[in-house]
């Protein structure tokens, strides 16, 4: 079964007089029949470091990890047969509107980005596929609503179902890839 995973980088927010606000918002899909490689690159990276930089939760996070450590997992991943495409937003171009719809924004980014994938035949689908994407919301309201835009979004364009699961990276080791990979233009 293919699997998409999906995870994003950078923040929504629009205070461009704070600090910590980013510029841009960055979503990335890495797609693959299995996700069991994937896996094992994480897992293989990961006991790579030392007891002391091992996190409690065993998971890589690119903004905390060293460039060795991210250069490892990268070539790794440049060595399996998987897919990788990444929309950059440029906040300072999006509408007021859409501004202040922020859930609205992201759902309507990430159905961009599959949108693309499926249109483009990045990857060959053969039967039904999965996205796993990495939790941002707390709120299961949002989450659903994520899930049934997409579904219903891709569904109507390319009559095709697919499973949606929203998790977090320990729970979800190719997610810390994805995540890895948000980072690099």
């Amino acid at each position: 079964m293919a699997t998409i995973f999906l995870d994003e980088s950078g923040d929504l927010g629009f205070n461009f007089t704070k600090k910590k606000t980013s510029k841009f918002f960055v979503i990335t899909c890495l797609f693959i029949e299995s996700k069991r490689p994937i896996e094992k690159v994480v897992k293989k990276t990961h006991s790579e470091l030392k007891k002391k930089f091992k996190r409690r939760l065993g998971i890589l996070h690119a903004v905390k990890e060293k460039p060795l450590t991210r250069q490892r997992l990268l070539r790794r991943l440049g060595e399996k047969e998987c897919y990788i495409m990444t929309i950059y937003l440029n906040k300072f171009k999006v509408y007021t509107k859409l501004q202040n719809e922020k859930q609205v924004l992201y759902n309507y980014v990430a159905n961009i980005l599959l949108d693309r994938i499926f249109t483009k035949r990045v990857l060959p689908i053969k039967g039904s596929a999965e996205l796993i994407a990495s939790k941002r919301e707390t709120n299961k309201f949002l989450n659903e609503n994520f899930k049934n835009y997409l579904n219903t979004q891709i569904q109507n364009k390319h009559k095709m179902g697919i499973k949606i699961f929203i998790k977090n990276p320990s729970e979800e080791k190719a997610l810390q890839i994805v995540e890895e990979n948000s980072l690099f233009p």
